[in-house]
């Protein structure tokens, strides 16, 4: 019985697959839980399926699901979240611009937490791209109150049962430490290493990084305002 699954969304990864393979397989082995990894295909054009399938049928605790068609990165996190059974779930992206290791440094906190996410120290992107994320996350963080300084971090650890009271809307990701402090949970943030992409494209631009933000933040507020919260007292 796996204690932890790694969802790890991919679109049009093709160059990077075999370098994930490799770190997730060495990662497994070192975990500090037994842990599985479920691949979700954003509806991939290039061959990212077809590795993604070989890479599942010679590595046992390799899982995948694959989508019709491109739905985005918010589609492929709460399809991950849904499909997972374990009771503790990650998500990492298939850039390895974090590394599967620091899921460790995480999971040392997950039991007084219910989402603990990684910051990324010194990272190594571009100056638009960090200047960008950083007038993101202070937008978000006046909107949401949630005091995290980096929700773009792709490495997070949650409580699933947290996970999958999780709502779907688009820009889901930027907000999920804000979505556990809605369900009353608790949240942190850890430092961990960053690095700089070494294959393929990234798949945001400035809009996404900073403009698209914006607008999610104002549906996060109509999810604020929305949002039901319970907790069963007793059945029979």
């Amino acid at each position: 019985m796996y204690e932890f699954t790694i969802i790890v969304p991919v679109y049009n990864e093709e160059d990077n697959l075999e370098r994930v393979e490799q770190e997730l397989v060495a990662y497994i082995q070192i975990a500090a839980k037994k842990t599985a990894i479920l691949f979700v295909n954003d509806g991939s054009k290039d061959n990212s399926q077809i590795l993604i399938e070989a890479i599942c049928n010679r590595n046992e605790a390799f899982h995948y699901i694959s989508f019709k068609e491109n739905r985005g990165l918010s589609a492929a996190i709460k399809a991950g979240f849904d499909h997972v059974e374990s009771p503790l779930l990650g998500y990492i992206d298939s850039d390895l611009q974090t590394a599967p290791e620091d899921f460790n440094k995480l999971l040392e906190y997950i039991g007084d937490y219910d989402l603990v996410t990684g910051v990324r120290a010194d990272r190594k992107d571009s100056f638009v791209k960090n200047m960008s994320s950083r007038i993101a996350n202070s937008i978000r963080r006046a909107f949401t109150h949630d005091g995290m300084d980096d929700t773009g971090c792709p490495l997070k650890v949650i409580k699933t049962d947290y996970a999958k009271r999780i709502p779907m809307f688009k820009g889901l990701h930027r907000f999920l430490p804000a979505m556990i402090l809605l369900q009353h949970g608790k949240i942190i943030q850890i430092p961990v290493r960053h690095f700089p992409r070494i294959a393929g494209t990234a798949k945001f631009g400035l809009w996404n990084r900073l403009l698209g933000p914006l607008m999610d933040c104002f549906a996060y507020l109509w999810m604020k305002k929305k949002y039901i919260n319970y907790e069963v007292k007793d059945q029979g």
